[in-house]
């Protein structure tokens, strides 16, 4: 249910803003498959985001990784409107938003 649709956009944007807003980072592949979204319009999203100076990149292996530039003139404003926005999601889907679960590491596995 996207709320800031008419300001940003597209509801893509929404998705990308909100997955990073509620994980800190996140990859192509793993916000599409959070929102059952097609993975080259999230890239297409994520790109020109970075190119705005909205979201910055950083390679982990083969893997590329987004998060919020903390240089951005107006991220705590934005990340304000995005936490107003996230308000008025219904409680399922923000609730599945910002759980974050991951698999334990097995239990001999070298860090």
């Amino acid at each position: 249910m996207p709320f800031l649709e008419p300001l940003l956009g597209s509801t893509n944007s929404e998705r990308v803003l909100m997955f990073i807003l509620a994980r800190d980072e996140g990859y192509t592949r793993q916000i599409a498959r959070f929102f059952d979204a097609d993975p080259d319009s999230i890239q297409k999203q994520l790109t020109r985001m970075e190119a705005a100076g909205i979201l910055v990149s950083k390679s982990a292996g083969r893997t590329i990784l987004y998060q919020f530039n903390p240089r951005y003139p107006f991220l705590p404003e934005l990340k304000n409107l995005l936490e107003k926005a996230l308000e008025f999601y219904p409680d399922k889907e923000r609730e599945r938003l910002l759980m974050n679960r991951r698999r334990p590491r097995k239990k001999d596995k070298p860090l």
